[in-house]
């Protein structure tokens, strides 16, 4: 088997995977050891599914994998003997900005330049723009994420923790207006986000895209490119990943 290796940094457990595999650019599989950062670069840069190890470093709290790599063992053996299978794990986020598409793994961001940036949120139905509100949100900006990025930032600024990856969401950051709760939404929905007041910088997985002021415009979706991850029967369940983020946490 040809694997792609994308790591952290050396760890002397990898010297199995050297010995057992061809290790090539473009493999059937990339191995991500490392930590969720690690993953999202992984995902960035490699179209196929890719098996998440955590490295066990207390910054990497490796929440999308289910095996650390004190198990390298088990996992080599496991490939080499086919004893695995792929899953989908979510869709990534499409935003439109510019003509250009680019593809997030965690989240997209809209953050106020300085003090503040007004927005504007519409449904975009045949190219016809639908107000889902009447009014302005003002504050900090807003986030749009789907299930993989749903425990991330997201989190954080107090979205939903998604489960299912037919939809996405749109968190808001201290935003004024009547309406602040986050909104979850189809995945067959697009929706086009214009800056009316102030300016705001549109980010993707924490890369910038630019500097929007009063009238541009970015649109988001949830694409139809596949997040995949290489399972080996031995899936960690929701809460068990949860327990230990917060474990980690606490500890830092």
């Amino acid at each position: 088997m040809k694997i792609t290796l994308i790591k952290k940094r050396d760890y002397p457990e990898l010297k199995r995977l050297y010995s057992e595999f061809d290790v090539v650019r473009k493999g059937e599989i990339c191995v991500a050891v490392g930590g969720d950062g690690t993953f999202i670069r992984a995902a960035r840069e490699f179209d196929g599914p890719i098996l998440p190890i955590r490295s066990g470093d207390e910054s990497s709290i490796g929440y999308y994998a289910d095996l650390s790599l004190e198990e390298i063992g088990y996992m080599v053996d496991s490939l080499k003997e086919k004893r695995y299978s792929i899953e989908k794990l979510g869709n990534k986020i499409e935003v439109e900005y510019k003509g250009k598409k680019h593809y997030a793994i965690n989240e997209i961001v809209l953050n106020n330049a300085l003090e503040e940036v007004s927005f504007r949120i519409y449904e975009i139905e045949k190219n016809i723009r639908y107000e889902i509100y009447p009014y302005v949100m003002s504050g900090d900006g807003m986030l749009v994420t789907g299930l993989v990025g749903s425990t991330a930032y997201n989190k954080s600024a107090g979205g939903p923790i998604i489960l299912s990856p037919d939809v996405f969401c749109i968190t808001f950051l201290n935003v004024d207006g009547p309406y602040r709760n986050p909104i979850v939404v189809d995945s067959k929905k697009r929706l086009e986000v214009e800056v009316a007041k102030y300016r705001g910088k549109l980010k993707y997985d924490g890369k910038e895209l630019g500097v929007l002021g009063k009238g541009d415009r970015f649109r988001v979706r949830l694409s139809d490119k596949e997040l995949r991850v290489v399972r080996f029967g031995r899936k960690e369940k929701f809460g068990s990943k949860l327990d230990r983020i917060i474990r980690s946490r606490m500890q830092a």
